[in-house]
């Protein structure tokens, strides 16, 4: 039987519901270099008031700093006291930097024999005697690159003294808490315990020792902190005006060269200039030789230390004030006990003053007795009592 078509065809299904087809293949429109070519509004700088981290976290502190290779001074670092590990760090930071500077300068200086041997190679006299001497110069540049990674070797020294100075106080620190928490532990469990007279004896004894410490602590961090930052800003000043001077000699250097442009067949005129390079060389050795420091010195205080960073009566005379350059000293003596460094007694004179020396005995002076400023136990006395002690 044939297949009779309906007369009458269902309607067509509904269309899909209208999705976000993929993006578009077309290439979008390039910018017309008529509007590439305008020139950007100037902005202003924002410009932080400090580049301390607002983050707490000493974790997120860490991985800003760059990653150096692991090194026998990495496993010191673990074993520094809290106090001093970001002094350490500081230092150790420093030492990579030197290390850039001492290879920025040798750098420096293989590119100016570089230099100077590509003009020679060109055959075009002119370009070979300026390249020569532009390389002199620039060798020069290179040593005041070697020259200032020596200098901040002095000031990253002088930061060693703070970071010492740091470890030996802390320990005094970690037995005062001790102390702190024992007897606090005893009051809880056993409140009539004996000991805790003993203990509270001990933490006198540890408060006067801590109160030392950190008054030393505090002198001899401000003192080399001036120091250490004279010295660095000092050697950048020097750097960068040596740099200068060699800066500018270079282009005149540069100046002497003649680029007028020639036709094909012509040749440039005779390179008359030899002369005038020459006398560059010179100008800018004899600056360099009569260079002087020009910028205001930093003035300090610590000349009224006395020995163990204590203010002292052998302090050197004058007002007090004086400049940088002269050890002081005042790092002697602290390995000894630190509250043991510094003794108060009265003299036998009729004078009734109480004096206070660092690092001496008072007793050998002025004919006192030498009393510490707290009670001391059976082991303190004997150490006392031997001679020549402190």
């Amino acid at each position: 039987m044939p297949f009779a078509y309906p007369t009458n065809p269902p309607p067509p299904p509904p269309p899909p519901p209208a999705y976000p087809g993929p993006p578009s293949r077309t290439p979008s429109r390039a910018p017309s270099r008529s509007r590439s070519l305008n020139i950007m509004p100037t902005r202003t700088r924002n410009r932080s008031l400090s580049v301390r981290s607002k983050k707490e976290s000493s974790g997120l502190s860490d991985k800003s700093a760059p990653k150096h290779r692991f090194t026998m001074a990495s496993l010191r670092g673990m074993q520094q006291p809290d106090l001093s590990k970001k002094l350490f760090k500081l230092i150790k930071s420093e030492n990579h930097v030197i290390g850039a500077y001492e290879t920025a300068g040798r750098e420096r200086i293989s590119i100016a024999q570089q230099l100077s041997e590509w003009g020679e190679a060109t055959g075009d006299d002119a370009l070979s005697d300026i390249s020569d001497k532009l390389g002199v110069l620039m060798a020069e540049i290179a040593e005041q690159e070697d020259a200032y990674a020596s200098s901040l070797e002095e000031y990253r020294g002088v930061l060693k003294q703070i970071r010492n100075t740091e470890s030996s106080v802390q320990p005094s620190r970690d037995h005062k808490a001790k102390v702190s928490d024992e007897i606090a532990k005893l009051k809880y469990k056993e409140p009539q315990s004996t000991k805790i007279v003993q203990l509270e004896q001990e933490l006198v004894r540890a408060e006067a020792q801590s109160l030392v410490a950190e008054a030393q602590l505090t002198n001899i961090t401000r003192q080399k902190f001036k120091e250490a930052y004279d010295l660095h800003f000092a050697c950048t000043i020097e750097r960068a005006e040596k740099q200068l001077i060699l800066a500018k000699q270079a282009r005149r250097l540069v100046n002497l060269l003649d680029d007028t442009p020639i036709v094909p067949g012509d040749t440039h005129p005779i390179f008359e200039g030899a002369e005038s390079a020459r006398q560059v060389l010179n100008d800018a050795e004899d600056e360099l030789r009569h260079w002087q420091p020009s910028h205001e010195p930093i003035h300090s205080s610590a000349g009224n230390l006395g020995v163990g960073a204590m203010p002292g009566s052998n302090a050197s005379a004058g007002n007090g004030n004086v400049g940088y350059g002269n050890d002081i000293g005042q790092e002697a003596n602290l390995q000894q006990h630190p509250a043991l460094r510094e003794k108060t007694s009265r003299s036998r004179s009729g004078s009734g003053e109480r004096r206070v020396a660092s690092g001496e005995s008072l007793g050998s002076n002025y004919g006192g007795e030498v009393q510490p400023p707290y009670p001391l136990n059976e082991t303190e006395r004997r150490q006392v009592a031997e001679p020549g002690f402190i």
